[in-house]
């Protein structure tokens, strides 16, 4: 998959604020894929990345937040499933 300049500039500082793997995961992104970003903005700036790719429209604050919430959501249900097999069945209330 192809990522326009703007999403990439946008999910390059979202990766300086939250971390590479947070950052890939609210993104739905591969991890591998935003760190190579990184080591391409690192060794030759922000106009290595070309505007090819497919259009994204830019993330709103509420947009942004809607993202970080569902890789949390994403991320407790996970831990969840790790506790409930590390006890053997499902979670009694």
């Amino acid at each position: 998959m192809q990522y326009d300049k703007e999403f990439k500039l946008q999910a390059l500082e979202l990766s300086d604020d939250i971390g590479v793997k947070k950052a890939a995961e609210q993104l739905g992104i591969p991890y591998f894929t935003l760190a190579e970003w990184r080591s391409i903005r690192k060794h030759r700036g922000t106009g290595a990345f070309v505007g090819s790719g497919h259009q994204s429209q830019p993330l709103n604050d509420k947009d942004l937040r809607i993202k970080q919430l569902e890789a949390e959501l994403r991320e407790s249900q996970r831990a969840n499933e790790i506790l409930k097999e590390a006890l053997g069945g499902p979670l009694s209330s």
